[in-house]
């Protein structure tokens, strides 16, 4: 499953099975009906682009709820895309690329942080 994440829109493409591209608001309640979907799914993995502070609250809630969220490298993910022919950008496109690159890429799933942590990457985050 991939994500690609903005600052209004979380879009979701699923590469096993039949599942529609979703589009979900950035915010508490689209949050919480991603969660809601993903359990539903119940995915290998949730691919996430590094793109600063926009993914921070859908990862972390996912990892909250114990479903295996990952943040990528956005040049590697931009890599894959070239090198498999993917040339055009589009929201639904990249969350499809992202899907593809968590099946192909070994990638891992990290736990969430600590309260110590989190507070820690808030604090860095600001400066």
């Amino acid at each position: 499953m991939g994500v690609d994440v903005s600052k209004d829109f979380l879009d979701v493409a699923v590469r096993e099975g039949q599942q529609t591209p979703r589009r979900f608001a950035n915010d508490p309640v689209g949050i919480d009906q991603l969660v809601a979907w993903v359990r539903e799914i119940n995915p290998v993995r949730v691919i996430f682009e590094s793109t600063g502070a926009y993914q921070k609250k859908a990862v972390m809630a996912l990892l909250a709820e114990g479903l295996p969220a990952v943040v990528v490298n956005a040049r590697q993910v931009r890599d894959f895309a070239k090198a498999t022919g993917k040339l055009a950008k589009t929201d639904a496109i990249d969350a499809a690329v992202l899907a593809h690159f968590g099946e192909v890429v070994d990638t891992v799933v990290r736990p969430l942080p600590t309260p110590e942590i989190q507070e820690f990457q808030q604090i860095y985050d600001r400066r």
